[in-house]
């Protein structure tokens, strides 16, 4: 069964197996979250479930959010996020997802929302070369360059680098190990690092990689 689950970055830390080996893991505070939709390929053309997370007040949701979640008998939540899934007959609309929907040892894509950068010119943002520092360079030794002839095409081609906003995008991490579980504090400890700062939003999804 494919398995989600949405969750807050708690932060980083290291933990070591029973060989005594350092393992650097980011640890995922995930739910609990519960089923507040549920769509199937005969009503809605795709299956999927859409999972809420994080109670907040009536007051903070606008009538709409408000009314799609008490059509589902749920508590106001903060966060929604639709999973797209292969099978959803084992999920029920007011189902609670928890951290022991993984196990040690599964592989997870995370993602989450990158830390912005602010605004970073090409060598930042796209890894550019510069120009040679000698022989009358001029200033521009950190600029994009060329952006192609004047005469044709005349102008500059779609998905062109150059210098603007950085970071602040989703990211994926895929095939990542679950190093543990701890479904009393709601916890989920995975291997390496992960988008996003500390108490940023992230989901888990089982790795779409055969790995």
């Amino acid at each position: 069964m494919v398995k989600a689950i949405i969750g807050r970055k708690a932060g980083m830390t290291q933990i070591f197996n029973e060989n005594g080996k350092v393992i650097p893991v980011t640890v995922i505070e995930a739910g609990p979250c519960v089923v507040v939709q549920k769509k199937s390929v005969e009503k809605d053309g795709y299956d999927s479930i859409q999972l809420g997370f994080q109670d907040i007040k009536e007051r903070k949701l606008t009538q709409p959010e408000l009314g799609h979640l008490k059509k589902a008998g749920v508590s106001p939540k903060k966060h929604l996020k639709e999973f797209r899934l292969d099978d959803v007959s084992g999920y029920s609309v007011g189902d609670e997802v928890k951290a022991d929907i993984f196990a040690e040892g599964d592989k997870v894509d995370v993602t989450g929302t990158s830390k912005g950068k602010g605004f970073a010119g090409v060598i930042k943002r796209h890894n550019a070369g510069r120009t040679p520092t000698s022989h009358g360079g001029g200033p521009v030794h950190r600029h994009a360059g060329s952006m192609g002839s004047g005469t044709d095409p005349s102008r500059i081609f779609k998905g062109k680098i150059g210098a603007g906003h950085m970071g602040a995008e989703q990211v994926t991490v895929q095939n990542i190990d679950v190093v543990k579980v701890d479904a009393a504090l709601n916890m989920i400890a995975v291997r390496g690092a992960i988008p996003g700062p500390k108490g940023g939003l992230v989901w888990l999804k089982n790795t779409v990689k055969n790995a």
